[in-house]
């Protein structure tokens, strides 16, 4: 049985997802739009060195494309800091009093926390906010 160079491109495409899918990274798919771009370019009737130039045009355009897009974006908060990670960022807690250690102990959730005052805030009792989580402490931010 004999395969058609347009077959070998699919393949090769197929494959590249297929890689893509067990890795997790999203250039591999760039890639495989390159490889079915030299499986059009097949089709259409262009010569091979044609197809090589048009999948590597195709292919390395689509992940510079994608690398320079991601590099664009800002960057997210670390996830000690990101409310998307931990739900507890930016919820409100009262802090009856701190500590010479610039710690207290509040209410939060149903349960008593251990929590630390984020540098350079003042040591003062009230409202706070949490500002981040640290293993099994919060910390606070004044509002």
């Amino acid at each position: 049985m004999e395969f058609s160079i347009a077959t070998l491109w699919w393949v090769a495409a197929g494959v590249a997802v297929a890689a893509e899918l067990a890795t997790g990274t999203f250039y591999l798919l760039m890639i495989a739009l390159g490889l079915a771009a030299g499986g059009l370019a097949t089709h259409l009737g262009f010569g091979l060195n044609a197809q090589v130039i048009v999948a590597a045009l195709v292919g390395g355009g689509a992940t510079a494309l994608w690398h320079w897009r991601r590099y664009n974006q800002p960057q997210s908060a670390p996830a000690r800091e990101n409310r998307d990670v931990n739900l507890d960022i930016g919820e409100r807690v009262n802090v009856a009093a701190w500590a010479a250690d610039r710690t207290a102990r509040v209410q939060y959730r149903g349960s008593a926390w251990t929590a630390r005052l984020a540098p350079g805030a003042p040591a003062a009792p009230g409202a706070h906010v949490v500002s981040a989580v640290e293993g099994n402490w919060l910390v606070l931010s004044p509002i």
